[in-house]
């Protein structure tokens, strides 16, 4: 980190939201007076993008690629009230306010745990480092796309059902906007849930001991289902809304599950049982996602 850099939290805090409120400028700039490309789809996805090269630029000069961590739930709130104001259903729409509802309490919710833990530009999520490491020479590329842009494009990906829902008079049953209004909110309190018992494990932990009480004895990962949950629910918002179509609503929500199976979890897991050796015992009998009772494991 340049020197001139202030350390303190409520600096950093306050550093990280300008690059924010730069970003978010930037992108409405292009949505206001940018060529249009015809389509307000991918109008938003080049402001989101060209957003996401603002905090890639603050994440380069502060040597921290966590600035882009609270971007995954600042932007698809933003994305859904444009999509709204400027699609044909108004504000008087009762499907797009339950929808508002379940999208802002989660972004609240992550953004604030976000901040709650985060302590200062001295410290970045250790995943990044070591993502650059592996790259070698190739650790700027490796920095934009696959920290930053391809982020930007999963998250994209999952908010696709939401365009939907707010720029189509909705044609399915109301059920299931009750079935994904339920859903959404159960994700968040078990991500609630999830990441308080976490943080008190934390504070309370013995040296060696690992999780392995309350949801975290029925899932190894109850956070990373809470947050596949989460994108699910979205894309029965916009299969309420457009059941013809439900065949690639879906796409956001698979692609969630992808980066937690194929990225995150293993990342994880493999940090876990190299700092924690008697984690391979949560292992062999905690559920690696889908919460469910603990195995037995006989001796």
């Amino acid at each position: 980190m340049p020197e001139h850099v202030p350390a303190g939290r409520a600096a950093a805090l306050a550093r990280v939201a300008l690059a924010y409120i730069i970003a978010v400028a930037v992108a409405g700039v292009w949505l206001w007076s940018g060529p249009s490309t015809g389509s307000l789809l991918l109008d938003t996805l080049v402001a989101d993008l060209l957003a996401t090269l603002v905090i890639f630029a603050f994440s380069r000069y502060h040597r921290n690629s966590s600035f882009y961590d609270a971007y995954w739930s600042v932007i698809p709130p933003l994305l859904l009230i444009y999509w709204w104001w400027q699609g044909p259903l108004g504000f008087g729409d009762v499907r797009t306010w339950l929808l508002f509802v379940v999208v802002m309490v989660w972004a609240i919710r992550l953004t604030a745990n976000w901040v709650s833990t985060f302590p200062g530009l001295h410290h970045e999520d250790w995943r990044y480092g070591r993502l650059r490491d592996d790259a070698g020479r190739w650790e700027l590329p490796v920095d934009l796309f696959a920290i930053h842009v391809i982020p930007t494009l999963q998250v994209f990906a999952g908010m696709l059902p939401v365009y939907v829902a707010v720029t189509r008079p909705g044609e399915g049953p109301a059920w299931l906007v009750g079935a994904a209004v339920l859903l959404g909110l159960g994700a968040v309190a078990l991500e609630t849930v999830a990441d308080l018992q976490l943080r008190r494990f934390t504070r309370e932990r013995r040296p060696g001991q690992v999780m392995d009480r309350g949801v975290w004895a029925w899932s190894r990962h109850p956070n990373y289902f809470g947050e596949f949950t989460f994108w699910f629910a979205l894309a029965l918002f916009g299969v309420a809304a457009s059941p013809s179509d439900a065949w690639w609503l879906f796409v956001g929500a698979a692609v969630m599950l992808a980066l937690f199976e194929g990225a995150s979890i293993p990342m994880m897991e493999n940090r876990s049982l190299q700092r924690r050796p008697d984690y391979q015992a949560v292992i062999d009998r905690v559920p690696r996602f889908v919460p469910r009772p603990p195995r037995t494991v006989r001796g």
